[in-house]
């Protein structure tokens, strides 16, 4: 498994790199966004360890530009602990965030929860279809009749599938974040961000919903 550590913070990097080995991982180290960007396409690594103060490109900015293409499982380290800081992360695509400073192991026991979720679903084989809506799972495509077809991150993807599966049906909370992270992981924070970035990429307006429904205090249903 490996893993790419990405820290301005040299002696930092080192300690994390160290850790990272006696746990088993393989490590590739950048110290900029620049320089992450380039060893994440040549590496391909599993995992992103993604500092957020980085030269060049910030790490939230890295982020972005590798959710375009890739659903590798990122995790933020940041000084920056408010919850709009951590909120920003997950929009953005961030499997998890950890504040600084942190304990090592404490690190390397959210990496194994955020690989499990990553290889604990198996996708549907074939395509899911349901009305305009037609879904493909195993490339975590999403294509409408009025649309282009848009790439889905791993885990809008599985959101995706279990609305489909149950459209116009309402979902309590509990039962998406157990579909979607399974019983390790994952909360009803993490689900409503993951919603939001959901609707960014099915709605013809994100901030007026006609599709991904809100129902409050229960869950979401995909209108039929």
């Amino acid at each position: 498994m490996k893993a790419l550590v990405v820290d301005d913070d040299l002696a930092l990097a080192d300690v994390l790199a160290f850790t990272l080995r006696r746990a088993g991982y393989e490590v590739v180290m950048a110290h900029d966004g620049a320089a992450a960007l380039e060893s994440f396409e040549n590496e391909k690594p599993d995992i992103l360890i993604l500092d957020i103060n980085l030269p060049k490109l910030s790490g939230l900015q890295v982020c972005q530009r590798i959710r375009a293409f890739a659903d590798t499982p990122i995790i933020f380290l940041s000084v920056l602990g408010s919850e709009d800081d951590v909120v920003q992360g997950l929009k953005l695509g961030g499997d998890d965030y950890i504040v600084k400073p942190f304990s090592p192991r404490q690190l390397v026991a959210r990496m194994e929860a955020v690989l499990r979720r990553s290889t604990d679903h198996v996708p549907q084989t074939g395509v899911i279809r349901s009305g305009d809506i037609e879904l493909d799972p195993a490339r975590n495509l999403l294509a409408r009749s009025d649309t282009e077809p848009v790439r889905l991150t791993r885990l809008e993807c599985r959101l995706m599938e279990v609305l489909l599966l149950n459209r116009g049906q309402v979902l309590p909370f509990d039962t998406l974040v157990d579909a979607v992270w399974g019983r390790s992981g994952g909360d009803r924070t993490a689900l409503k961000q993951l919603v939001y970035r959901l609707r960014r990429k099915i709605e013809i307006d994100a901030g007026h919903p006609v599709l991904l429904i809100s129902i409050p205090a229960v869950g979401y249903s995909l209108a039929s």
